[in-house]
C-alpha cells in the first residue's frame, strides 16, 4: 500500500508545471553577449547628395552672327557629339548686309589710294605734313571699319560656322531656312568636359563642404561605373524651390552623360570619436546609448551618434576605454542587468 501511494505521489509532482529557463538565462539571470574593445579613431565624413549632370556656366558657347541672315544649312542635331572644326551651320548673309560689306572695302580702297595721293603732293610740296596725317588716320579707321565688319560677318556672302572645340550639340533654337536678325541665337555647344553635377547640400552640412573637395559620382539608374570628380563650387544661400544649398562637382573627363541623374559622395573631412561596432549602439526615448560590461554587469552610457563607414560608427560620450561594448545581446538588456560571455569569449577579461 506505501509502495502504491508513493509512486501516485512521484507522477503527480512530474505532471505538475516545470520552470522554464529561457535560451539567454542561467539559473543568476544572466544574458548572453559578445563584447568588442572600444579605441579612440577617426572616420572619414562622406557627404551625400543627388543631383543631376548639366553644363558649368563656363562651359557652353552660343553662336551667332552679328548681321541678317538666311539660315542655308544646319549640319547637326541636338545632343549631337562635335569634333574641334566641325562644321555646324551655313549661313548666308542677307543683301543689306553684303553691301555693308562691299562698301566698307570701297572704303578702305579709297583712304588708300588718297593716303598715297597726299604722300607724292608732300613730296612736291603741294600738300602738308597735317595732311598726310589726316589720310593716315582716315585709312586707320577704314580698315578698322572693314575688319569689324569682317570678324561680325565672316566677309563673305555664305558664312559656315564650326565647332571651336569638342563638344555636345546643345539647343539650335532657327530652322533651316529661316530668316533671322543679327546677333540672333543659332546654336549652343557645351564642351565635352564642360559638365558638372548640380546638387543640393543640407543647410546643416554646409560648414563641412568647400570646394576642391573630392567626390565619387554613381549613376543613380546603374548604366556605369562610378568616377571621381571634385566639388567645383558650393553656394551661400537656400535654393527657393529645394530649400537645400546649391552645389556643382565636375570631373576631368568626358564621362558625364548630360540630363543623367547622381548619387554624390562628398569626401569632407573627418569624424573623430569612440569607434564602435554600428551593432553595439542602440536607441530608445532617451536617445542612443551602449552597454559597457565591468566583470560580469552591464553598463549603459548615453552616446551621440556623429557618423558611420561601414560596420564601424563612431560616438561620442563618456565611455570608458578599459571597457568592453556589447555587440551581441544588447537588446535583451538593462543597466545594470548581469551577462555572461559567449562561449568564444570566455575567458576574455572585460576590463
Amino acid at each position: 500500500m506505501k509502495a502504491a501511494f508513493a509512486i501516485a505521489a512521484a507522477i503527480a509532482a512530474l505532471a505538475l508545471p516545470q520552470p522554464v529557463r529561457g535560451a539567454d538565462d542561467t539559473t543568476t539571470g544572466s544574458v548572453l553577449v559578445e563584447t568588442q574593445a572600444v579605441r579612440q579613431g577617426t572616420l572619414p565624413r562622406k557627404l551625400v547628395a543627388f543631383g543631376t549632370a548639366t553644363p558649368a556656366a563656363d562651359a557652353s558657347l552660343t553662336l551667332n552672327v552679328q548681321a541678317e541672315g538666311l539660315i542655308a544649312r544646319i549640319a547637326v542635331r541636338p545632343g549631337q557629339a562635335v569634333r574641334a572644326g566641325q562644321r555646324l551651320l551655313e549661313f548666308d548673309l542677307s543683301a543689306a548686309a553684303q553691301s555693308t560689306h562691299a562698301q566698307a572695302v570701297a572704303a578702305l580702297k579709297l583712304a588708300g589710294e588718297e593716303r598715297t595721293r597726299i604722300e607724292r603732293l608732300l613730296a612736291q610740296q603741294l600738300a602738308t605734313r597735317d595732311q598726310l596725317a589726316q589720310a593716315d588716320r582716315a585709312l586707320v579707321d577704314a580698315r578698322s571699319a572693314l575688319d569689324a565688319i569682317e570678324r561680325d560677318t565672316g566677309g563673305k556672302p555664305r558664312r559656315t560656322l564650326v565647332a571651336p572645340f569638342d563638344g555636345v550639340v546643345g539647343s539650335i533654337p532657327v530652322a533651316q531656312g529661316e530668316r533671322v536678325a543679327a546677333g540672333v541665337p543659332l546654336l549652343t555647344l557645351t564642351r565635352s568636359a564642360g559638365l558638372v553635377v548640380a546638387c543640393g547640400i543640407e543647410a546643416a552640412d554646409l560648414t563641412h563642404v568647400e570646394a576642391g573637395q573630392t567626390a565619387t559620382l554613381s549613376p543613380l539608374d546603374g548604366s556605369g561605373n562610378a568616377v571621381q570628380g571634385k566639388v567645383a563650387h558650393v553656394g551661400r544661400r537656400l535654393n527657393p524651390a529645394s530649400r537645400l544649398v546649391d552645389a556643382d562637382v565636375a570631373v576631368d573627363s568626358a564621362t558625364l552623360l548630360e540630363g543623367a541623374a547622381y548619387r554624390v559622395e562628398i569626401a569632407a573631412g573627418e569624424f573623430d570619436g569612440w569607434l564602435v561596432p554600428r551593432a553595439a549602439v542602440l536607441d530608445d526615448d532617451a536617445g542612443a546609448y551602449v552597454f559597457q560590461v565591468a566583470d560580469t554587469t552591464a553598463h549603459r552610457v548615453a552616446v551621440t551618434r556623429l557618423g558611420a563607414d561601414g560596420a564601424t560608427a563612431v560616438v561620442d560620450g563618456e565611455l570608458d576605454p578599459a571597457l568592453a561594448v556589447v555587440v551581441s545581446g544588447n537588446a535583451q538588456l538593462d543597466d545594470g542587468g548581469r551577462v555572461r560571455m559567449a562561449p568564444a569569449q570566455t575567458g576574455g577579461a572585460t576590463r
